[in-house]
């Protein structure tokens, strides 16, 4: 898999300190709240499970998931639901977790849906954000890293269903999704 990509982005460690300062911040912010966190399968998966231990007040998790891409390199724009929540957001906190956000018509679709199931709140997380591909207008409430206008793999991170075990965030060489 490392012969595939030509750069790597955020360390094991980069990742690391970046999740916990988050985790930290939301943890600040939510004290004597009660939170959910929503994370977006698949991507999200691994930036979820490292972020919610670096919250230390009680939070309850649940997963939606989405698909946009197929397994094509950008988003078709056509949003289709593969999993809904199983437990109800009525008048909870929820922060939606993301590992990246790009044109951002996928998550807005995702916000619009939640906002109807009349949540207390509703705010964003996401590790990373390519705000220069974004269509929609949107405000992203904890961001890990921007990024460039780049594919992207690693850290539950795929192309084609490969490559979500890498530890960090690296660049995909363009001839691998090129084919």
């Amino acid at each position: 898999m490392e012969k595939d990509i030509a750069k790597i982005l955020f360390s094991q460690d980069d990742l690391d300190n970046k999740v916990k300062e988050l985790g930290e911040k939301i943890s600040k912010d939510y004290k004597d709240k009660e939170l959910v966190l929503i994370g977006v399968l698949k991507g999200a998966s691994v930036f979820m499970s490292d972020l919610m231990r670096s919250i230390d007040i009680p939070i309850s998790i649940d997963f939606m998931a989405v698909s946009s891409y197929g397994l094509s390199t950008t988003s078709s724009g056509v949003v289709k639901i593969l999993k809904d929540l199983d437990h109800s957001i009525e008048d909870k906190h929820v922060i939606i977790v993301e590992d990246i956000i790009d044109t951002g018509l996928t998550l807005h679709y995702i916000c619009e849906n939640l906002k109807s199931r009349k949540p207390k709140s509703l705010k964003i997380c996401t590790l990373l954000d390519k705000p220069e591909r974004r269509k929609v207008e949107m405000t992203v409430d904890y961001k890990g890293f921007d990024i460039p206008d780049e594919f992207i793999v690693g850290y539950g991170i795929d192309y084609a269903e490969k490559y979500r075990n890498l530890p960090y965030v690296g660049i995909l060489k363009r001839n691998v999704y090129e084919k």
